[in-house]
């Protein structure tokens, strides 16, 4: 069984700077796909960030320049560097492995990401 475990959310004014953090586990000897995606109230859920095995990234055009994803292959870990926070930032912050094991898609239990003055 494969599990995500994401943390790093919480409450930040804006300008502030947030780091989210997942971890995956269980027995996992691929990860396709790595990702990132949020969903506020009211909204549908939507990708932010995306990174492969290989180092390759794509952003959501609201967030170039000011989130940064990246990842440690071998510790089955990505993170969401997020930088000059806006409250339209605000949202829960789900992690996405896709292709786990060239099989199934999973993802984390998610967490809430408030920018507020």
């Amino acid at each position: 069984q494969v599990q995500l475990v994401e943390s790093g959310g919480g409450l930040v004014q804006p300008g502030g700077s947030l780091r989210l953090s997942c971890v995956a586990s269980g027995r996992i000897f691929r990860i396709g796909v790595m990702g990132w995606y949020r969903q506020a109230p009211g909204n549908q859920r939507e990708l932010v960030a995306t990174i492969t095995s290989g180092g390759t990234t794509n952003y959501a055009d609201s967030v170039k320049g000011r989130f940064t994803i990246s990842r440690d292959n071998a510790k089955n870990t990505w993170y969401l560097q997020m930088n000059s926070l806006k409250p339209e930032d605000t949202a829960v912050y789900y992690c996405k492995a896709d292709r786990v094991n060239w099989g199934n898609d999973y993802w984390g239990q998610g967490t809430q990401v408030t920018v507020s003055s």
